[in-house]
């Protein structure tokens, strides 16, 4: 029955309305995973070599002191990314086959996907070089089955949580706590997980705690999910009571002041948007790997920095014009919108946004005035540029949103298109090479001054740019309203 079902999802990946881009959001991915595997296995040499010959350590051991952070980051990363394919389940519940068989099915997917085997391929590797380095065969393989298994336990806690965002924010918040309680070394985290995690080598029989919790964990799952396995209760759309919000003083902007408040409205309502939003927030604090790593501290990769840390949300909620709308869309095209006032809402609710980035990127000035005058000019292209080039991508965005949806992928199959990929030269690659260009032959202060000049000139000219994006989204519309009626 499983083959069967598998069959049954290639075709209907070969029969979709949008096959070519799955295709190549397929070909994509695919060499995205063979990039991933290759830095994992080279990894997995690296970190057994280099512990084993510079330090001079236990590589086995040294794996286990941070394991504990490896399975917290792999956990976040599922409940951040990784699906529960309940809607691909939903049509065969109508049909007579056995609900064990669909939801044992829907458990084994969540394995199949490349955020739970990827990691393992790490640890695999690493086994393999440790039994040739003359480690207990016993003990590296039930150390394998020890940890492997707990990092598949996080597919089972990912369902528990999904759809529970306070208890998701309340274990995050314990994570944190328990983080920067090692950090301080007020309690050893590290020491502890290096003495539980090598006893699944040194007593092998320990290991058999994770397999018995991994078993468990099916059995828990595999009942909560069967007990919500109804059309009418567990995978139905939740309903919540409807409340009338209005943002007054917006409506004297006419137009422009209406699409607002409804962004607004949007923005607070939906658990897509609450994504962005938090996506939003979580991008001022991206200029903090600039003081981890020497390659962010060029000037090029500083320019990046501060496009990313000031324009964040214009990023994540622009590029989705007007998928977002897509559920009214073709009945908003029915009527007499005027086009150009609703681009200019999404055009000053990012630039409110990203000012207001601005203003608080200022914490930035803390590691040198340079650093956040940067951050500053790369604001002000944003506001002037960015925003309009932003809003131009987003014609040819032709997925479908869902607000509602539990969905959990930073991007979509249709959020990739050559248009928006060459849109990313004057986004990100112009400002970084004429700020370094700039400050290499003439100090900061020209660098600075010249990427302004361009935001100040893109804000001063942007009723001409409108026009240009107003017609191409003239020009998208009917392909546009054809792609938002076909899900397929």
């Amino acid at each position: 029955m499983f083959l069967k079902f598998l069959r049954l999802e290639i075709k209907s990946f070969f029969r979709g309305t949008s096959l070519g881009i799955n295709l190549t959001m397929k070909i994509f991915r695919f060499i995205g995973i063979l990039y991933f595997m290759g830095c994992l296995v080279a990894g997995a040499f690296l970190a057994f070599f280099y512990v084993q010959e510079e330090l001079h350590q236990n590589p086995l051991k040294m794996v286990s002191k941070f394991l504990i952070v490896a399975w917290i980051l792999d956990l976040v990363l599922k409940y951040l990314l990784q699906e529960i394919p309940t809607q691909n389940i939903k049509p065969f519940l109508t049909l007579n086959i056995r609900k064990n068989t669909l939801v044992n099915y829907m458990l084994a997917k969540t394995f199949l996907s490349a955020l739970s085997w990827l990691i393992s391929l790490f640890f695999i590797t690493f086994s393999l070089i440790a039994l040739f380095n003359d480690y207990s065969i016993l003990g590296v393989v039930l150390w394998l089955i020890g940890v492997t298994s707990l990092l598949y336990l996080n597919n089972f806690i990912n369902i528990f949580f999904n759809g529970k965002e306070t208890l998701a924010i309340i274990v995050g918040g314990c994570f944190a706590i328990i983080g920067a309680l090692g950090y301080y070394n007020i309690i050893p985290v590290l020491s502890y997980s290096e003495k539980l995690f090598f006893s699944f080598y040194e007593k092998p029989y320990f290991a058999l705690i994770p397999v018995a919790l991994f078993t468990g964990l099916w059995f828990l799952c595999f009942r909560y999910l069967k007990k919500e396995f109804y059309l009418d209760q567990g995978l139905e759309a939740k309903k919540t009571v409807g409340k009338t919000e209005n943002i007054a003083f917006l409506n004297k902007y006419g137009a422009t002041g209406t699409f607002i408040n409804n962004d607004i409205k949007m923005l607070r309502r939906n658990k897509v948007t609450k994504g962005i939003l938090l996506g939003s927030f979580m991008f001022l604090f991206y200029g903090l790997l600039m003081f981890t790593s020497t390659v962010y501290k060029t000037p090029a990769m500083m320019m990046f920095m501060g496009l990313f840390v000031t324009g964040g949300f214009q990023f994540l909620f622009g590029q989705r014009v007007p998928a977002f709308d897509s559920s009214y869309y073709p009945l908003m095209m029915t009527l007499n919108v005027p086009y150009k006032e609703y681009l200019k809402a999404k055009w000053w609710l990012m630039n409110i946004v990203t000012a207001v980035s601005v203003v608080i990127a200022l914490c930035y000035a803390y590691f040198g005035w340079e650093v956040y005058i940067t951050f500053f000019a790369a604001g002000i292209y944003n506001i002037g540029v960015n925003s309009q080039f932003t809003l131009w991508s987003g014609a040819f965005n032709k997925t479908q949103i869902d607000l509602n949806s539990k969905e959990k992928r930073l991007g979509q199959k249709g959020s990739f298109n050559m248009v928006a990929m060459l849109l990313l030269i004057p986004k990100m690659l112009l400002p970084m090479a004429v700020f370094a260009i700039a400050k290499y032959f003439s100090g900061i202060t020209a660098g600075v001054i010249s990427i302004a000049i361009i935001g100040i000139a893109g804000f001063v000219f942007r009723e001409k740019i409108f026009d240009i994006i107003v017609k191409h989204y003239k020009k998208e519309k009917y392909s546009t309203l054809d792609a938002f009626k076909n899900k397929g």
